[in-house]
């Protein structure tokens, strides 16, 4: 009862900020400027379909098949990103407004607002475009070296693609699994490893469109770790699935990687807060190293960067993350920080070292600004020195 109190309150502030930010545009935007006619009318009717498809967004990813259910979620998920760009734009003038309104002599007040209103739309539109066109394009390739201090120098040069927050449902489809899977083939990596996120849906809906992963090919292995929208879109039945599919899922356990007359140990967790979706379900980092041999170097896999303050005690030389997206829109990834220490890149914390990636797809609006989709190759090297990102 307690937890549909709490949903009902989150649902109801989340309703209300919609809503009321949707009037405060239409006062802004066609109201203050004093539009009327056709472009009033237009205006108008776009601010009230672009309101209501969202808030029928969850409704149509639940019920609809796909290709109905785009139709809906393509300009809803769009229109959050350039609402955002709107409000931002919006709160800039108010403060410009108010800022230095008393310095220029007053005006016809409808022109002002006319003026103010282009402006603030103007600017929301550049900035939304730049974005949408940031957010489609075809993930980079990061290549990065990773120094570990521990690792077997027969191993030098070993190889891991990276690919992480791939999103596959109603936005992203098959299609575009499809181009992932022949990019990350074509690098020829050692070892494949997808943290977390590969879905947003359900197996009755999005299972056929993640079948182009079926061709990822690597000598020792494609692994993959939950993360919290895998959760969301039900994990049992997706695990099976994409077990299915020749991947193996690690899930609180390890498995050694025998190279060259050389080993390691890969191990992988479950999403840190899959505790909350029931038992045999969460994160168990100890679980997953217990009785290895400490002299062994060990990768983990974990879909949240947070894991590495437990991890990072307990002996783990390199943990790969994803989740935060590197914040996919600026400046979100500021906020990333206040709940996420890591967000995108390399970090150490004594012997320990920590690679985040920015992810491969994208969530909600299809849009990134200052933080582009990757696909990730990590070199793994035996000397100790830092590493080196670089984008192709």
């Amino acid at each position: 009862m307690k937890r549909i109190a709490v949903f009902a309150t989150f649902a109801l502030v989340v309703l209300t900020v919609w809503i009321g930010g949707h009037v405060v545009m239409f006062d802004r935007l066609v109201r203050d400027p004093g539009l009327t006619g056709a472009p009033a009318l237009l205006a108008t009717t776009l601010l009230v379909v672009l309101c209501a498809a969202v808030l029928l967004q969850p409704a149509a990813e639940r019920w609809l098949p796909p290709r109905w259910a785009r139709l809906v979620i393509w300009p809803a998920s769009t229109w959050i990103g350039f609402a955002f760009f709107l409000a931002l734009s919006l709160g800039t003038s108010e403060i410009l407004v108010g800022l230095l309104g008393a310095a220029f002599p007053s005006g016809d007040p409808t022109t002002a607002a006319g003026v103010r209103a282009a402006l603030v739309v103007g600017a929301a539109a550049t900035v939304g475009v730049v974005a949408l066109a940031s957010g489609l394009r075809a993930p980079r390739l990061v290549r990065t070296d990773v120094h570990l201090a521990r690792w077997p120098r027969a191993l030098d040069g070993f190889r891991i693609v990276q690919i992480s927050d791939i999103h596959i449902g109603a936005m992203l489809d098959r299609r575009f699994a499809a181009a992932v899977t022949a990019r990350v083939n074509a690098l020829a990596p050692d070892l494949i490893a997808i943290t977390g996120d590969l879905v947003d849906g359900s197996v009755k809906h999005f299972g056929p469109e993640i079948a182009p992963f079926r061709e990822l090919c690597a000598p020792h292995g494609v692994y993959f770790v939950t993360g919290n929208h895998d959760y969301y879109s039900g994990a049992d039945p997706w695990l099976a699935e994409i077990a299915a599919l020749g991947i193996r899922p690690l899930r609180n356990e390890r498995v050694t990687i025998e190279a060259d007359g050389a080993v390691f140990d890969l191990a992988g967790v479950d999403d840190h807060r899959g505790y909350l979706f029931g038992p045999g379900h969460g994160e168990d980092v100890a679980g997953a190293l217990q009785g290895r041999d400490p002299a062994r170097t060990v990768v983990l896999l974990a879909h949240d960067p947070s894991t590495f303050r437990a991890a990072a005690p307990l002996g783990v030389d390199l943990q790969i993350s994803g989740h935060t997206h590197g914040g996919q829109i600026w400046p979100f990834g500021y906020f990333v920080r206040l709940v996420v220490t890591f967000v995108a890149g390399h970090y150490r914390r004594g012997d320990a070292q920590l690679f985040v990636s920015r992810g491969t797809g994208f969530w909600g609006p299809p849009m990134r600004l200052a933080a582009p989709s990757e696909i990730t190759e990590i070199t793994l090297r035996s000397a100790a020195s830092d590493d080196t990102r670089v984008a192709a």
